[in-house]
């Protein structure tokens, strides 16, 4: 089969080790004679699963003990709705910094519940950079901070984590967690859509600083209560099993290639490829200011929409799919996530280079 390199924002590529991991389990997991997706999700066999799984990210990421991991579902969305929901409780505020569509839709639900305070907004330039923050306008009295701290549609990520000082920090993190080292110690709350960096879409990390659990009104349900979750380890309903078990296996992969350091070095070391060779070209450019730039996520452009077009369609013939940029920005966009080859990254870069040539303007 022809080897053929997915740059799919989300759902996304994943590693080809867990893949044919699960795909050598898929019948029959470890000599139970049953799938993972057959499983109780009570029983013994999965409760291991499920507890590796937690073990496993804790460790990768350095997890503080006073932080709950919960796995749950709804993906990012719902959480634009649930940390409102359990957190603007006290004082009916927060601050937020709108970099992108993700931002835009969080400050949208979270005004359902309280007042919003953008802080900073880049939208004027089309989101091409993160804003600088003057803490003369955060809210001492805010409930909550919140920041999205990689922007899938447009390419930008924060390089400096902002001190909010008492005030805690949640953060979107769908499109980089587990792209290198944080310091979840930082951050108040912590949330990601899976289907990124993690596993399958269906699954929907959170990571909770013990203090803010209990927080939600009496009003709000139980299945979008934080401490709910928490009280009942991620099962106060039936959760996402066979992402769970995905995912454990991907947190396993990055154990065995050596941590968060070593994948953050390789993901440098993709991006770095790829930005390079836009700086130097003379038919594609990267909207994003250089500072501001995602290791993840890479918009670029020909300026000619035809020609765009062009590019994505004759790169998908060579085996280089999902190029098309997001529709609200055009263009090309290539998410080059943990489980991205270097190989992948030269491949395109090699095939850029070559269309280049062929029709340079």
């Amino acid at each position: 089969m022809k080897e053929i390199y997915n740059f799919s924002a989300g759902p996304a590529v994943l590693p080809k080790e867990v893949l044919r991991k699960a795909a050598d389990e898929m019948l029959d997991y470890k000599g139970c004679g049953m799938s993972v997706m057959e499983m109780s999700h009570r029983g013994s066999d999965f409760m291991k699963i499920f507890g590796a799984a937690q073990k496993n990210l804790r460790e990768i990421m350095n997890i503080p003990e006073n932080y709950k991991i919960l796995f749950l579902q709804g993906g990012a969305s719902l959480q634009f709705a649930m940390v409102p929901m359990n957190l603007m409780t006290k004082n009916k505020k927060a601050d937020y910094v709108h970099t992108g569509e993700w931002s835009k839709k969080a400050i949208s639900e979270a005004k359902r519940f309280g007042q919003v305070n953008v802080v900073a907004s880049s939208e004027k330039d089309n989101f091409t950079y993160i804003p600088k923050l003057d803490k003369a306008k955060f809210s001492s009295d805010a409930d909550y901070f919140y920041i999205v701290t990689n922007n899938t549609i447009y390419g930008t990520a924060y390089t400096e984590i902002p001190d909010t000082g008492n005030v805690p920090l949640v953060a979107d993190m769908s499109s980089n967690i587990l792209s290198g080292p944080i310091d979840v110690s930082r951050f108040g709350l912590i949330f990601a859509g899976a289907q990124k960096n993690v596993g399958p879409a269906g699954l929907t990390l959170v990571i909770i600083r013990e203090d803010l659990l209990g927080r939600a009104g009496e009003n709000v349900p139980g299945m979008l209560n934080y401490k709910t979750q928490a009280d009942n380890d991620s099962m106060f309903n039936t959760p996402p099993c066979y992402s769970i078990y995905i995912a454990g296996l991907v947190f396993e992969w990055i154990k065995e290639k050596g941590g968060l350091s070593v994948i953050e070095k390789m993901n440098k070391e993709k991006a770095k490829l790829l930005y390079d060779y836009l700086d130097g070209s003379k038919l594609f450019s990267s909207p994003v200011k250089k500072e501001d730039r995602s290791l993840m996520n890479v918009p670029f452009v020909t300026g000619d929409a035809a020609l765009d077009e062009k590019f994505v369609k004759q790169a998908a013939e060579q085996g280089l799919k999902t190029l098309k940029g997001h529709r609200s920005v055009g263009g090309m966009r290539a998410s080059i996530y943990n489980a991205m080859p270097l190989a992948g990254v030269k491949a395109l870069v090699s095939f850029m280079e070559e269309f280049e040539k062929n029709n340079r303007k």
